[in-house]
């Protein structure tokens, strides 16, 4: 895997990927014109635990038909600027939907196939889940 970050103007970068994708980046708090580094870590930790778990409910036979997860993080008041605590909550949609299979997704995730999480739980942050089941 390979990726090169070019510097664009100011605080804004862009990323680009060996597999021919590319995201800006702003670092700028006051300009926002796109996510900063730090937010595209938690969405790589949402994408990622978001795909296993899916993933992980489909093989369950779960009738989901929408899945989101919120994201809340707290980082550290001293420079480097870590995350310390994130915590996931997924909404799954769907009909019938078990509570046992959608609590074992999650664990699946954030214990064995999640590489976000995993790194992450490297560097002491603490990541905390939850979960609502809405019916369809």
């Amino acid at each position: 895997m390979k990726a090169q970050v070019k510097w664009v103007d100011k605080e804004r970068f862009l990323g680009l990927t060996d597999s021919n994708n590319s995201v800006v980046m702003d670092a700028d708090r006051n300009v926002k014109s796109a996510p900063s580094p730090m937010e595209l870590i938690l969405m790589g930790l949402g994408g990622c635990s978001s795909v296993d778990v899916i993933g992980i409910l489909k093989k369950a036979r779960q009738k989901v038909v929408d899945c989101h997860v919120d994201i809340q993080a707290e980082r550290a008041d001293a420079v480097p600027a870590v995350f310390t605590k994130i915590h996931l909550n997924f909404v799954v949609k769907g009909t019938a939907v078990k509570e046992s299979h959608v609590e074992r997704a999650i664990e699946l995730s954030a214990d064995k196939y999640c590489s976000v999480a995993k790194m992450l739980g490297k560097g002491d942050v603490e990541i905390t889940h939850s979960f609502e089941i809405i019916e369809a």
